[in-house]
């Protein structure tokens, strides 16, 4: 059972995943392809130590040849290279005012990596499925406890979405091969669905005759208002826009501070569902709002590049926000409660991000203050003790 808290203060528990587990740094919006060290990373047990030397990827079930292939075999195999977004289902779950107590993310469990490896189709034509396979199980090495029960950590696909185009077997990241953190030596890759799809640690593909239900599936990762309820699949990635906060933030609250003038603001777009084809931007909140110019999409799966020209001329309190809609109309909502489920999953409002604009003379007014205060802390700490200024009471105290 999901435990759900409504402190605004985050748990022991929390702060122990958010030290494993991290989102990507919201300025790195500004590379088109995610440099690795910025791609978010939820991991769920311990990081395997599997050997690329002697590793071998299973795959069996309803199939008429098992196959058995090594690291080589299958870089042996034709090649794709692809940027894919992959977004963590459980982004946005701390904007919820009651939230699963889990990894506390709010808009940046996110990344749009190139991915190179092999497609996942062509395997599963050599295994030759039977006619009764249904779905394909993913099974990766890692191996945890939760919620009492032992587990690999196991998803499935239909066999359509197995078969579709873009599902890999990826080794390599950035062109570089997979750190143990994100798979290696190879792992599960399924654009346009929440990143839970994409197994890492792959250790065995086996094609099954009926609907996988284990714990990762038929207990987690499902849309529910009440524990009692089955729910549905959390499947395809919900539209969501994020920007690059403008100016410089402040180093504790990150709030932003930029100076009077004109603004150029930047950010990404992408949704499961079809390509964005809206994005719109607001300074007050949501009350209103304009249309952002829409760049060209970084390849088939990955993110879209959109631009908004803010005249910040006026000084005073802003609250920026961004949205998407995508080409099926799905927009997202204004509020969590429109989205808000047991798990916390596809938690796509729209992000808001305080910014303070400034007079120029304002800032050079911050900056003397910040200067004067570090050199009165630097005077504070350099300044002589009592005893350092008074020799004859520290040569007493030394007889």
């Amino acid at each position: 059972m999901s435990r759900i808290t409504e402190s605004p203060e985050f748990t022991r528990e929390e702060v122990l995943q958010a030290q494993r587990c991290h989102s990507m740094h919201m300025e790195g919006i500004c590379y088109p392809t995610t440099p690795i060290g910025m791609h978010f990373l939820l991991i769920h047990y311990d990081v395997p130590f599997v050997d690329p030397e002697t590793y071998e990827l299973s795959v069996e079930g309803l199939v008429r040849e098992p196959l058995t292939l090594t690291l080589e075999d299958i870089k042996a195999r034709p090649s794709v290279s692809e940027p894919v977004m992959m977004e963590c289902s459980g982004t946005g779950r701390s904007h919820a005012s009651q939230r699963t107590v889990f990894v506390p993310w709010f808009d940046a469990a996110i990344g749009c990596a190139e991915w190179t490896g092999t497609p996942l189709g062509p395997i599963l034509e050599e295994a030759g499925l039977h006619d009764e396979a249904l779905e394909i199980l993913f099974t990766g090495h890692d191996r945890g406890i939760e919620e009492g029960v032992e587990q690999n950590y196991e998803r499935s696909l239909s066999l359509e979405e197995a078969l579709s185009d873009g599902v890999m077997l990826a080794y390599e990241i950035n062109g570089q091969p997979l750190p143990p953190q994100h798979g290696a030596p190879l792992r599960l890759i399924v654009p346009e669905w929440y990143g839970m799809a994409s197994v890492k640690w792959l250790k065995r593909i086996k094609a099954i005759g009926e609907p996988f239900d284990g714990f990762q599936q038929g207990n987690k990762y499902r849309y529910k208002q009440s524990e009692d309820e089955k729910g549905t699949p959390v499947t395809r990635q919900r539209p969501r826009a994020i920007m690059r906060p403008p100016g410089i933030p402040s180093q504790l609250g990150r709030s932003r501070y930029v100076k009077a003038g004109p603004v150029s603001i930047e950010g990404r777009a992408w949704s499961g569902f079809g390509l964005v084809e809206r994005v719109e931007f607001s300074t007050n909140g949501g009350r209103t709002w304009g249309d952002a110019v829409l760049g060209e999409p970084v390849g088939r799966y990955g993110w879209r590049a959109w631009s908004y020209e803010w005249d910040a001329w006026e000084p005073g309190e802003y609250e920026l926000c961004t949205r998407a809609t995508d080409a099926a109309g799905n927009t997202q909502p204004l509020d969590a409660s429109e989205v808000w489920n047991v798990g916390t999953y596809g938690i796509n409002t729209v992000q808001r991000v305080p910014v303070f604009v400034l007079k120029h003379e304002q800032i050079e007014e911050q900056e003397r203050g910040l200067i004067n205060k570090v050199k009165d802390k630097l005077t504070e700490m350099t300044a002589p003790t009592s005893d350092e200024s008074n020799p004859s009471r520290s040569d007493a105290t030394k007889s």
